[in-house]
């Protein structure tokens, strides 16, 4: 069937409205909720909406207009309300970012069809599509959400968001708790719970660069320097980091600094504007001999060997062998063993994951997987009269 018809909801833009709203609420066994927000050109993302669904109707609570939500965080905080979203942790991780919010009691459909069948992450359209058999309309999420007043169509869109999300809850978990799985979901989805799930390293945009470890010592004190110099900028006037420097720009001038002035400004891939506003700063940043905390950053960068890309083909391996298992029980391997887990074991040879070694990810993975992964530099490929065998040595 299709949703044509919108449905009653109680609109809040005041801040006698949300305490009445809490005061309703506060005890309510399940809270649906999700938010719209703008990140473009701002350091700082703008909270526009939080969309509702409780057992006593739906809310659109207006935070363009509101700005003490303490009373709603307290419920998001509340271990006593079950919180329902669909990929909630974009939503966690901005309410922490802005009040340091840490939730409590979660489930999120995305991540629990992960467990039922679906490859994760999963649209939200096609769980609803699959689990509950409504289409929905055609999103409307890329929309100017700061704009007020706002229109039908992004009211009924917003409200989409919510209704469905306790049925959904509702409808997976049943199927969880058929196949066993039930507990593995609440497990998974209780990782939002700790404070240091939020947590970035501040450099880790430069750390992740695919060029940091093949520059010379000066050459990769001045990218991390650079993007913490163009994060801070971005923070201090209040816009997106590429409006500062665009991040495409920082290989061919990180490339160019140790070749002089004329490499920076006769660069053709660094427009002429960049080069002349910002060379005495990118030269300054580039002459200051390194601090001993900048020092123990860079020492976490390691120098990539042919020893390393053979530790990272067996690391490949090893990630195939848990998507036959996944594929074979009906679950998600990026659930399972998340790509950003593997890219890392394949960037440093030392790294492992403690996540994959606790609650459910162990009792699937089973003890001798965990063995390999944790052990994966010892381990050995052999083809030999066309059988495949992995082993352990040394």
């Amino acid at each position: 069937m299709t949703n044509n018809k919108l449905p009653d909801y109680t609109l809040i833009d005041t801040e006698a409205a949300l305490a009445e709203f809490c005061e309703v609420n506060h005890a309510v066994e399940w809270f649906a909720f999700d938010t719209e927000f703008i990140g473009e050109k701002r350091y700082t993302t703008l909270l526009c909406l939080i969309q509702v669904a409780t057992e006593h109707g739906l809310y659109l609570i207006d935070t363009i207009k509101i700005d003490d939500l303490s009373d709603f965080l307290s419920i998001i905080e509340d271990e006593k309300v079950l919180k329902i979203t669909h990929a909630g942790e974009n939503d966690y991780r901005l309410l922490n970012i802005l009040f340091g919010t840490v939730p409590k009691n979660l489930f999120d459909t995305q991540v629990a069809g992960g467990f039922i069948g679906y490859n994760y992450p999963v649209s939200f359209r096609r769980l609803v599509e699959g689990e509950l058999k409504v289409r929905l309309k055609k999103g409307f999420g890329v929309t100017d959400w700061e704009k007020r007043p706002m229109s039908a169509k992004q009211i009924d869109y917003a409200l989409d968001d919510v209704i469905f999300l306790k049925e959904l809850h509702d409808r997976i978990m049943a199927k969880a708790e058929k196949n066993g799985r039930a507990e593995w979901v609440m497990n998974e989805c209780k990782l939002w719970e700790d404070p240091q799930y939020y947590y970035q390293d501040p450099n880790r945009e430069a750390l992740n660069s695919t060029m940091m470890r093949h520059l010379r010592q000066k050459e990769k004190v001045f990218l991390l320097r650079i993007y913490a110099w163009r994060d801070a900028e971005a923070k201090r006037k209040d816009y997106s980091r590429d409006m500062i420097l665009q991040r495409k720009l920082i290989a061919p001038i990180t490339k160019a600094m140790g070749a002089g002035r004329s490499a920076l400004t006769g660069n053709r891939r660094i427009p002429d504007h960049i080069s002349r506003r910002y060379a005495d700063k990118f030269f300054a940043l580039y002459e200051e001999p390194p601090t001993e905390e900048e020092l123990d950053i860079l020492s976490r960068v390691k120098q990539e060997t042919e020893e390393d890309l053979d530790k990272a083909i067996m690391t490949e391996m090893l990630h195939l062998i848990i998507r036959s298992m996944c594929l074979k029980k009906n679950l998600s391997v990026n659930l399972v063993v998340p790509r950003s887990i593997i890219r890392d074991m394949k960037a440093d040879p030392d790294f492992f994951e403690p996540i994959l070694e606790t609650t459910w990810r162990k009792q699937f993975l089973g003890e001798k997987m965990i063995f390999w992964l944790k052990n994966r530099n010892n381990l050995e490929m052999d083809f030999t009269d066309g059988n495949f065998e992995i082993s352990m040595v040394g």
